[in-house]
């Protein structure tokens, strides 16, 4: 039978990869074949996401993790993942359309929700409370010598910042009148601005902390052992762009989802991604931050009332329209209930632990 040479066509994949597509030309099985992998690449078009984070922090690490996994070649989707520092500066990209989605802290959001932007709306949760803690030189011995002292936060209106009001009270000072707040601008310059001086203490988490206590700084106050709740970490889009695009977010949050199951039972390769984006590579120091951290952390990105609650009431001291809203206003749990329903995360992670 004589060969009959073939029309080839190259595709470009999800990925950025190119592939060739034989097709005989006398074959009506092949004409077919090529007919349905024109559909099928069509129908498979990758979706594309702008995603926002607030913070280069092990809890808003997912999809760096997700990113070097593979999963959103695996999920069909293209993400543009920017840094944008402070949980409001977040808000303010969202609000200008640059982008559907952001893992961040849930102050900015809750307070633009609150001020009629109710079509924000959080769709899951790494963190729900507060890891945060005080580091200073080793000549402050007790919380109560931060009495006077500079503290920086990364900026005022913060997670680090309402912490740190949190833990001053509770120690009996009063964060308004008996401290000085610098806002450093994120995680890395905070921990620049305590070793260089500019600052007495300095409030961070994972892994700033565990780096400042490497060189010899002292923890005043370890805000694991307080445990308070807080939207820390969470993930957020609008109403709007939930409707329109369903399928988009849905396997964005599978991605996170699987992202998390990485992060929680596969340590080395989590270190991996944490140091080339952290650029640390002092194992202690990765041990230290893993090891505080991921007690804290949400395997199956649970979204809890209390966290919620927490901003609303921070919030409703400066403006009193917060008092309207529960937490349960500003949250949706459709993709986490259909991830539940649907053995997704039984599946995921090979039990219901």
């Amino acid at each position: 039978m004589d060969r009959i040479s073939a029309i080839q066509r190259q595709t470009r994949g999800p990925d950025g990869s190119r592939s060739r597509l034989g097709i005989g030309a006398g074959s009506a099985a092949a004409f077919l074949f090529f007919a349905l992998g024109l559909a099928g690449e069509k129908a498979s078009a990758a979706e594309k996401l702008n995603v926002v984070n607030s913070s280069l922090v092990m809890s808003q690490s997912l999809p760096s993790i997700a990113q070097e996994a593979g999963l959103y070649r695996k999920y069909n989707l293209e993400l543009q993942v920017v840094y944008i520092a402070s949980s409001g500066m977040v808000t303010a990209a969202m609000l200008g359309g640059d982008a559907e989605a952001a893992l961040t802290g849930g102050v900015g959001i809750v307070r633009a929700f609150v001020q009629g932007n109710t079509d924000f709306v959080f769709i899951g949760s790494v963190k729900n409370i507060l890891t945060h803690s005080i580091l200073s030189a080793p000549q402050l011995k007790r919380p109560e010598d931060l009495k006077g002292k500079k503290i920086g936060v990364t900026r005022i209106g913060s997670n680090s910042h309402y912490f740190t009001v949190q833990a001053l009270r509770r120690v009996g000072l009063d964060p308004a009148r008996e401290v000085t707040f610098i806002q450093t601008g994120g995680a890395t310059e905070n921990l620049a601005a305590l070793l260089n001086g500019a600052i007495d203490a300095a409030t961070m988490t994972a892994p700033a902390d565990a780096q400042a206590a490497a060189r010899g700084y002292r923890y005043l106050i370890h805000g694991r052992e307080l445990r308070l709740p807080y939207a820390a970490a969470s993930f957020a889009t609008r109403r709007t762009v939930m409707t329109k695009r369903p399928q988009a977010i849905g396997q964005f949050i599978r991605a996170m989802a699987e992202a998390s199951k990485i992060l929680h039972t596969d340590k080395e390769f989590t270190y991996k991604v944490l140091g080339k984006h952290w650029r640390v590579t002092d194992r202690k120091v990765l041990d230290s931050a893993y090891d505080a951290e991921i007690k804290a952390l949400e395997p199956r990105l649970d979204l809890t009332t209390d966290a919620f609650k927490a901003i609303l009431d921070e919030v409703a001291e400066v403006d009193p329209r917060a008092r309207k809203f529960r937490a349960e206003d500003l949250m949706d749990r459709r993709f986490l209930d259909e991830m539940e329903k649907s053995g997704f995360f039984d599946k995921l992670w090979g039990s219901k632990g």
